[in-house]
């Protein structure tokens, strides 16, 4: 099982080693990512495996909002520090007993990931593309 330690992200810190955000304002809470957010969570790990097998866990955590039942606020809620703690563990604990299916399910994660920001490029070339035909038309009468 990975070590790690959560606590809240202080702007302007720097970290050395491994470590993950989790957002933890607003309906996007419990959303991982590798750069700091303003208002988040930090998780520091010893080392990078566990920093990205956990990553993962957390992004499905945050795809399936599973974070949403922990919400509190009414304008922008948020997510407080011992739940993420108390829940994030146990729930890191347990997908992480079959560690084989867990390979699987990254493994198919990064591969929809990849297929997601080639599409992404493709409509932005496509937008590209369209935007260059109608000045040329535009220009031509």
């Amino acid at each position: 099982m990975p070590n790690f330690i959560v606590k809240t992200h202080q702007k302007d810190t720097i970290y050395k080693g491994n470590q993950i955000f989790i957002l933890n304002k607003g309906m996007n809470s419990g959303k991982p990512q590798k750069e700091p957010f303003t208002n988040s969570f930090v998780i520091v790990f010893s080392n990078e495996k566990d920093a990205e097998s956990v990553y993962w866990l957390a992004y499905s955590l945050w795809k399936a909002k599973f974070w949403h039942q922990f919400l509190y606020g009414s304008v922008i809620p948020f997510l407080r520090i011992q739940d993420f703690r108390k829940d994030f563990s146990h729930k890191v604990n347990e997908m992480l007993q079959d560690f084989e299916q867990h390979q699987k399910e990254v493994d198919a994660l990064r591969l929809l990931e990849q297929q997601e920001n080639h599409f992404h490029q493709n409509i932005n070339l496509i937008n590209e593309m369209r935007r260059v035909i109608l000045n040329r038309y535009c220009k031509k009468n």
